[in-house]
């Protein structure tokens, strides 16, 4: 387990995990709960780094039947799920605490929002440089490379830490667009 980044604490039977006990993969991500033969047995947690669990009854290191919590307390639902449905496009935060006045609208769940470092994107477990193409968790620790199809998704759909004018041309008032098309001739 050392070797690959791994730790255990908990009781151990013929040199394998048995019994309760708390695993910790390389990624932090930590499993409290039972062990059987060295797998997850029996009921446990899988606690992520970003604040989501998933409490599940395993056996032989298959998860059986669990829940899904995200970090803000939303339970995932797989049937009847009516969160980001397109009808109701709140945060989950504001479907428990309400809506902020017109102009402190949320952009995120988490009000206010991260401030982005310079040039990077918020890509939801961390921060993306695109010019490094390296995600580094919110405290700074190394996470991942991304890849293409990771890279073109981030800078397509993720918040970014500048604004961009898009649609009407900033520098003309609105007076020098009306002029210029007055001027048209047909």
């Amino acid at each position: 387990m050392e070797h690959i980044g791994s730790s255990y604490n908990g009781a151990t039977k013929f040199g394998r995990m048995e019994g309760e006990g708390e695993y910790t993969f390389p990624t932090n991500t930590r499993y409290v709960g039972e062990m059987k033969d060295g797998m997850f047995h029996g009921k446990g947690v899988l606690y992520f780094p970003n604040g989501i669990k998933y409490e599940s009854t395993w056996e032989n290191g298959i998860a059986k039947q669990g829940t899904f919590t995200f970090a803000d307390g939303l339970q995932y639902q797989e049937k009847d799920w009516n969160y980001c449905d397109g009808y109701d496009r709140r945060f989950y935060t504001e479907r428990c605490n309400g809506l902020r006045p017109a102009g402190k609208s949320q952009i995120t769940d988490l009000h206010p929002p991260r401030a982005i470092p310079d040039g990077c994107y918020d890509c939801g477990d961390g921060f993306y440089n695109p010019s490094t193409r390296v995600v580094t968790a919110y405290t700074g620790r190394f996470l991942r490379s991304a890849d293409d199809q990771e890279h073109e998704w981030i800078v397509r759909t993720c918040r970014k830490a500048w604004d961009e004018v898009c649609g009407a041309e900033p520098e003309k008032s609105a007076a020098a667009r009306c002029e210029e098309s007055s001027n048209v001739n047909f």
